[in-house]
């Protein structure tokens, strides 16, 4: 008896739950399409407005920087130790340089921002959010005429897109540097060949391709947990149900941007 129960159910489930998951993804399109169009307009950006913004970009970047920069040298000197060393072992050492810069700062460095400042910026800023929607505060905001979505979601959106961009454009470079320490040390006389291999490299095509990559994967961790603690979960959903699936979400998306990159890179 509780088989068959279960097996007419099963369908009213899968429904039930394709419609949640279809509301939870016309949110987020829907409030990105909104964040963008406050983002364009000048009244965004009033001495109040730019006050909270540049405090809430500081909160965001500052307290990261860093730890993040620090991380993404130690794991450069060690990933181009690695390669150096096998490509050496197999006859392939004027590749390891070139691989270590397609591999590092093409691909790892801009995703491992994006991933750090979601775990330390944007979930955090997404959870507060989520506070202040439940205590009342967004509605509080609306009845007196102000726009929630300007007034606290706007400026944290923009505050993570800017410390991804800002974590993966400094470790970019600090990785470019340890790299070339890690193969020609302290001299100067490895510069024509570094500098000659770094523009076979980023070539105008791949490097367009890497600042879209960087810049879709700031807008992805800045956006949906954003989305996801603006609005009241399903009352189906258990308690943690609502954080869960605003990360799975945005692993789904940094996941198909990458794999998009990758097939614009080399195919």
């Amino acid at each position: 008896m509780s088989i068959a129960l279960q097996s007419v159910n099963l369908p009213r489930r899968a429904w039930a739950l394709a419609l949640r998951w279809a509301l939870a993804w016309w949110r987020i399109i829907d409030l990105g399409a909104v964040v963008l169009v406050l983002t364009c307009s000048p009244s965004s950006y009033r001495p109040a407005a730019r006050a909270r913004l540049a405090r809430q970009m500081l909160m965001d970047t500052a307290p990261i920087l860093l730890g993040f920069t620090a991380l993404a040298a130690l794991l450069s000197l060690v990933i181009t130790h690695i390669v150096v060393v096998t490509a050496h072992s197999y006859g392939l050492t004027r590749y390891a340089l070139e691989m270590v810069i397609r591999v590092l700062v093409l691909e790892l460095i801009p995703l491992t921002a994006a991933l750090f400042v979601a775990m330390r910026s944007t979930m955090p800023s997404g959870a507060q959010l989520a506070r202040l929607r439940a205590a009342g505060h967004l509605q509080a905001l609306a009845d007196r005429g102000a726009d929630p979505v300007r007034m606290e979601l706007l400026p944290r959106v923009l505050a993570g897109v800017h410390a991804c961009i800002t974590l993966a454009a400094l470790s970019c470079v600090v990785a470019l540097f340890m790299a070339y320490l890690g193969v020609y040390g302290l001299t100067t006389a490895g510069l024509p060949a570094y500098t000659r291999m770094f523009g076979q490299v980023f070539t105008p095509s791949i490097t367009l391709v890497f600042g879209l990559k960087t810049l879709l994967f700031s807008m992805a961790v800045a956006l949906i947990p954003m989305a996801s603690a603006m609005y009241p979960p399903p009352r189906s959903l258990l308690q943690g149900g609502q954080s869960q699936g605003g990360l799975a979400r945005m692993f789904a998306v940094l996941l198909l941007i990458e794999v998009i990159s990758l097939l614009g890179n080399y195919y």
